[in-house]
């Protein structure tokens, strides 16, 4: 099992509305087929000053490769990105123990950056250091 994590904050104009449908595209996107569960909403005592989560747990690589390039996951982030002042991505953990399991995720970051650019380039600023 592949868990894959995402902590946020929104942008300070962003309404109250705004949120919520922010936080109903990540809730789809949470639900499509690869994803054995999920769950979306507030970060607890992030001394980062992260408001919010994302958490994913995805079955194996093949899984986590359907989930990044699935049409619901792809058609949601145009309407989430805009929204959020920060985003960390991680900690992601998993009970497999391949040494090259890091490797062959970063891969499958990197092959979806060369297919989606603009994906990329509208996430990048976002990028907690």
């Amino acid at each position: 099992m592949i868990v894959h994590m995402l902590r946020f904050t929104f942008k300070e104009t962003v309404t109250e509305e705004e949120r919520e449908r922010v936080l109903a595209a990540m809730r789809r996107t949470a639900c499509v087929e690869s994803v054995s569960f999920s769950t979306v909403g507030q970060n607890l005592g992030d001394p980062d000053g992260f408001t919010h989560a994302y958490c994913v747990g995805i079955t194996d690589l093949p899984a986590l490769r359907r989930y990044m390039h699935d049409p619901v996951h792809l058609a949601g982030d145009p309407h989430i990105l805009p929204h959020l002042a920060r985003i960390a991505i991680g900690p992601d953990l998993s009970d497999d123990m391949t040494p090259t399991l890091a490797r062959d995720i970063l891969a499958l970051h990197e092959e979806k950056v060369a297919l989606h650019p603009e994906w990329a380039a509208e996430l990048g600023p976002l990028l907690a250091a």
